[in-house]
């Protein structure tokens, strides 16, 4: 996922007090949940949207073909799961009848096909464009050679759904729960121009719940219940209230005195309020890792230096110690819980446990071992190796990255220096290649193991690192081709991928993100699914 949707959630400010003023001084009404959010929701408009704020209220008001619940895929727009048909090529979705946008519209197979062609269409500079690649001429259309009309997407009447893909794509059904796959009506869109998604006044929502007297500057916003919905019923909390509250220790104040009923920590208050009754950690579908610039320093390229750097990294005191927050320390790429076993329903880190565990724990002694046999084989036995570590300028980044350059600084003849630059800057001068070692992170687009795998393979726009390994790329070229659509044969290609990746520590995998709450008890059913936001259809407040 684009770094901007990671970095949309770090910022940490004091609340001002103005906006505070607006909570009240009383406990909120029983028959309303009450939500924290780390900053304003930037747009509404499904094409331009890039970050987890604006998933998670576009997931709250939007609806798309399908929605979680748990881990399991159910139908939403659509009135059934899609099987594929001609080879994986074709999907052919019946869509409700009886769905209609909070305007009274109907909710049609043309809201998607306008949609869709909105988003790739270059004239709307959709950030996300990329991800509709594999439907029949995206790629082509976004680059300026073929017309919008020409994408493999046709409403066949008002209530079918045709998609044609240039290739399989296993994980279809998942990819379509972004938010950027979701109906747009034509009508709404081209009367508001330039400021659909800026104002409540110019969107409409088919979904679950509706947003109140909102506009993007707004530091908090209400959604109530959508008596349009098609699933109106199954909702059972009638108002969802939400507040930006940057700073942590406000957060805490306002849920100890029930004003909030999920409010977000971080940093020094997570940690402090560990023990609280209250406290409660997500892990969310991203991973930190450093990258080992081979091309600049060739010496990254010796298997048993990346391992040393990597064994010497104590990841729980990293996790515990530094970040708090209920990071995970993480010895692979995948997240956990966010992609099973279609055989086994195993968690796919369970099943590279074993070589992510041998290459990735601390081993501070072996870390020494390796790292003097890997100078001995790349000739640079004797001398001192000086080398720069590029990351974020955030004081938690900065934290972070003083606890890695102590740990690396113990392997022998290691120098570190630290370069914390801005964001922009730490992204492209990693694109450009201008660094020794980086951290930096991964979101999962839509929580399937391909995302992150085919970030390494030889020639990847993100493998900054430039390392490669051509059965690694055969793999995964097997996975999204021959095996395309055989899924056990498909998820042992991506085990095997991954077993490389962790046995030759292409990157070094340091953490798993999560995000720390104090959690009402009122809450329940609070259904956090594999894409990374809460399916609120599900809540429900305790009386």
């Amino acid at each position: 996922m684009k770094w901007k949707k990671l970095l949309a959630v770090g910022a940490t400010t004091v609340l001002a007090a103005t906006t505070l003023a607006a909570c009240g001084s009383n406990a909120a009404p029983k028959d309303q949940a009450n939500f924290s959010s780390k900053d304003i929701i930037a747009t509404m408009d499904q094409s331009l949207n890039t970050d987890i704020i604006g998933a998670q209220q576009l997931d709250n008001t939007e609806e798309g073909l399908y929605r979680y619940h748990g881990k399991t895929v159910e139908p939403a727009m659509a009135t059934k799961v899609a099987k594929p048909t001609n080879g994986g090529l074709t999907y052919t979705i019946p869509l409700r009848k009886n769905a209609k946008w909070s305007n009274g519209d109907p909710v049609t197979a043309q809201n998607f096909v306008f949609g869709w062609q909105r988003t790739v269409d270059p004239k709307t500079k959709s950030q996300y464009a990329y991800i509709f690649e594999g439907v029949k001429n995206a790629k082509d259309i976004t680059a300026g050679k073929k017309p919008v009309s020409s994408l493999g997407v046709q409403a066949k009447g008002k209530h079918t759904l045709v998609v044609t893909l240039e290739k399989p794509i296993p994980y279809f059904n998942k990819l379509v729960m972004n938010p950027v796959f979701f109906p747009q009506d034509k009508k709404v869109v081209q009367q508001a121009g330039k400021k659909y998604g800026t104002s409540s006044k110019y969107i409409v929502f088919n979904g679950p719940y509706q947003l109140k007297n909102w506009s993007s500057p707004n530091n908090s916003w209400t959604e109530t219940k959508n008596p349009s919905y098609w699933n109106a019923k199954a909702v059972k909390t009638p108002k969802l209230n939400y507040q930006v509250v940057k700073d942590p220790t406000t957060a805490v104040n306002l849920a100890q005195s029930k004003k909030l009923d999920l409010a977000e920590i971080s940093g020094d208050t997570a940690k402090q309020m560990k023990s609280n009754k209250e406290y409660y950690t997500q892990p969310q579908t991203s991973t930190y890792y450093f990258e080992m610039n081979e091309k600049k320093d060739p010496y990254f390229k010796n298997v048993k230096l990346r391992q040393a750097i990597s064994m010497s990294i104590d990841r729980k005191q990293l996790t515990n110690k530094v970040l708090g927050g209920g990071n995970l320390p993480a010895n692979s790429l995948i997240p956990q819980k966010m992609s099973y076993d279609p055989k086994t329903n195993q968690d796919f880190t369970k099943e590279t446990e074993a070589t992510a565990k041998a290459n990735a724990t601390y081993n501070p002694t072996k870390a020494k071992e390796l790292w003097k046999q890997g100078l001995a084989e790349t000739g640079q036995t004797g001398k001192k190796l000086n080398i720069t570590l590029l990351g974020d300028d955030t004081a938690i980044a900065k934290q972070q990255d003083e606890f890695l350059q102590n740990e690396l600084e113990k392997l022998p003849g290691v120098k570190v220096t630290l370069n914390n630059v801005p964001f922009k800057s730490r992204l492209s001068r990693s694109v450009s290649g201008d660094f020794d070692m980086v951290v930096t992170a991964w979101n999962a687009d839509f929580p399937d193991p391909i995302n992150f795998l085919t970030m390494f393979t030889n020639n990847a726009s993100y493998n900054n690192g430039k390392w490669t390994n051509p059965q690694y790329d055969a793999l995964l070229a097997k996975s999204m081709g021959e095996d395309a659509n055989k899924p056990a044969a498909r998820w042992n290609d991506m085990v095997q991928a991954q077993n490389i990746l962790n046995k030759e520590q292409a990157i070094v995998p340091l953490y798993q993100s999560a995000q720390a709450y104090l959690k009402s008890s009122r809450l329940q059913h609070l259904d956090y699914g594999p894409s990374g936001e809460y399916n609120n259809v599900s809540l429900q407040l305790k009386k």
